[in-house]
């Protein structure tokens, strides 16, 4: 056993139920004990009280992959780490991490020769059954150490992952995918509230997207999650319109800029998510308020 997950999240939980499903122990470490008791009698991995016991137990060199959230976490781990590994180990980083902050973390890690990968990975709640997509950035010698467990996680050992190129170019890559993810997102949803807010044709939204999830050219994963939300409610009253962002699109945006490419779409579609969340409401004051000001409007008081 070489191989260990950090993290037991929905993600990371998930991913060690699949590696048990197609044959494969490997260790278990989460910061709740009672989670990592759960999962390992469940599945038949091996569990771990605390960082230290997981280094432990792997053999050498070991792989120990981080589903941990980006920022704080991931860093903080990465730190208790390193005194434990040795030279030959492999790190993952299998969180959505800004790819910046891979590279850095790579050359800390080199100066004590351990490698280090980072995996974007897609599939959400799904890749249990279905598989994760797989995009990894890392050596070619450690590409190949991971090949076995990219096999047995993607949807299959001959698709749904990619060795993408040298350290950090996984995560940034995954950066770029989920920018355009917000992109089509926000198209969809500006589409059926067209058509929801269309008088006089009474359109079932519900049978719209089950039809357009046939034959039609926009027909993906989606619209097969909106077809299935829409065949139960359509009017979506008892649902707020606040849509969280978790940090990819603004490093996409970001990115955008750096780099003097244009990309619209993705950047409104980033602007849309801080205006449900409220973040538009004043210049939405200023705005009724210059109306008001200038053509004799009226505004409306709450």
């Amino acid at each position: 056993m070489e191989f260990g997950i950090v993290g037991l999240g929905r993600m990371g939980g998930n991913m060690a139920r699949r590696l048990a499903r197609q044959g494969t122990q490997i260790a278990l470490f989460n910061r709740s004990f009672d989670v990592t008791k759960s999962l390992a009698e469940e599945t038949g991995h091996h569990a771990c009280d605390s960082l230290q016991a997981m280094i432990d137990a792997l053999a050498t060199p070991r792989i120990v992959w981080l589903m941990l959230p980006a920022g704080d976490a991931t860093e903080a781990t990465l730190h208790a780490l390193g005194p434990m590994l040795a030279p030959g180990d492999l790190v993952v980083d299998g969180g959505n991490s800004f790819y910046k902050d891979v590279q850095r973390r790579t050359a800390w890690l080199a100066e004590r020769q351990i490698e280090f990968s980072d995996v974007g990975v897609s599939g959400g709640v799904w890749g249990l059954e279905n598989g994760y997509c797989l995009m990894f950035g890392a050596s070619e010698g450690a590409a190949t150490r991971l090949k076995p467990y990219m096999e047995k996680l993607a949807p299959a050992p001959d698709r749904g992952w990619l060795h993408c190129g040298m350290v950090g170019s996984g995560h940034f890559v995954k950066m770029v995918h989920n920018g355009i993810e917000y992109g089509m997102m926000q198209a969809l949803a500006e589409g059926f509230a067209l058509m929801k807010n269309k008088p006089g044709f009474d359109l079932n939204l519900g049978d719209i997207a089950e039809l357009w999830r046939h034959g039609s050219v926009v027909q993906s994963w989606l619209l097969d999650l909106s077809a299935d939300f829409l065949a139960q409610d359509q009017t979506l009253e008892s649902i707020l319109p606040y849509v969280g962002d978790s940090g990819e699109g603004r490093w996409t945006a970001l990115e955008a800029i750096e780099l003097g490419v244009p990309a619209p779409v993705m950047s409104l579609s980033l602007m849309m998510r801080f205006a449900s969340q409220g973040k538009s409401d004043y210049a939405s004051k200023m705005l009724a308020k210059m109306r008001q000001g200038f053509g004799g409007h009226a505004v409306k008081e709450g």
